[in-house]
């Protein structure tokens, strides 16, 4: 019996009857011979990893535009935070650590350059909404490895595609991630506010702390416990509804304070416009896309690559290609 096999004889006997058991994954697209160390979902896990899609996050926007500092948040610490609360929940509600960790690290692997200000200018640009968890699907199916795609599990994909939007991921595992990005993203995107001067925790109405508790580090155990225990008790995924109330008002708080903020999106026009610009060029200019992205044209049309490729740049990357197509190049003068 392989490593893998163990493995999945253990899930059977260490996790909960509704979790998701890896040997009973409704398998990949294009079948595959099994690893003999790793459960599918494990073997999720480091593809996306591995992945460029996934190193390029580091270099992608969370809120704030190129902010001077070392310490805001980027999409691959969010990725990273979200993971943790995520895995922590499964683990505790003995669901499948493996699988909510894989659609952890991939839900945000479409996203765009500068945050949502991107999905905005795509989505005008394009005349159809853009939705980053629907291009994260796309990239882990049709663009990473050079159009080959990570041909990952059916439950880990769903996942991705469900961690926001109509879609519902049908795992409960999937479920878990979905709520832990909400839970991330509300408390760092405050740390964060708060490290940019716009924000202090005395901002914060007094009805929400005194459900949710009066620091990051409160707010975050009190939303991640709660919801662990209220579904222990329960037997239904969720938080009491005091705690689910206050979150809510808490995100309705930074949508107000800090989403909208001009000191905080002060920028986004500009951006905007580097994007709107470049995917302009690049319909007048289709040859000087990169050679790998000219094969799809005749396949997905050339709205669909060029969206795909600029979706695909990190911040400094689109701001180099703008400068390198519209800015002049400075003249070098020997003396």
């Amino acid at each position: 019996m392989s490593v893998r096999e163990l493995l999945e004889q253990e899930e059977y006997r260490l996790l909960a009857p509704e979790a998701q058991k890896a040997a009973e994954t409704k398998g990949r697209a294009y079948q595959e011979e099994e690893s003999d160390v790793r459960t599918c979902y494990q073997r999720d896990t480091d593809r996306i990893v591995h992945s460029k899609a996934f190193r390029r996050l580091m270099h992608k926007t969370q809120v704030f535009l190129q902010p001077e500092g070392d310490h805001y948040r980027t999409r691959m610490t969010h990725t990273l935070e979200v993971s943790r609360i995520a895995r922590t929940i499964a683990r505790a509600l003995r669901l499948n650590e493996d699988l909510t960790e894989a659609a952890a690290l991939g839900h945000d692997l479409g996203h765009t350059p500068f945050g949502h200000a991107g999905e905005v200018a795509l989505s005008e640009v394009m005349g159809v909404a853009f939705h980053h968890n629907e291009q994260s699907l796309r990239v882990i199916d049709r663009l990473e490895k050079d159009g080959q795609g990570l041909n990952l599990t059916h439950e880990v994909r769903m996942a991705i595609l469900g961690h926001t939007g109509l879609s519902i991921p049908e795992t409960l595992e999937g479920q878990i991630v979905r709520v832990s990005d909400r839970i991330a993203y509300i408390n760092h995107d405050i740390d964060d506010a708060i490290r940019a001067g716009i924000l202090s925790e005395a901002d914060i109405p007094r009805e929400i702390s005194q459900v949710l508790g009066e620091s990051h580090r409160e707010r975050i155990n009190t939303l991640v416990t709660d919801m662990i225990s209220h579904t222990a008790e329960t037997g239904q995924l969720g938080m009491r509804p005091e705690v689910s109330q206050a979150m809510n008002a808490l995100r309705s708080f930074l949508f107000a304070r800090v989403y909208k903020n001009p000191v905080a999106k002060g920028e986004e026009s500009k951006a905007r416009g580097i994007l709107q610009a470049l995917y302009t060029y690049y319909s007048k200019h289709p040859e000087a896309l990169p050679p790998d992205f000219i094969p799809q044209l005749d396949f997905d049309g050339i709205s669909r690559v060029i969206c795909d490729y600029i979706a695909g740049m990190t911040d400094k990357y689109a701001v180099h290609k703008y400068e390198s197509i519209f800015i002049p190049a400075a003249w070098h003068v020997r003396g």
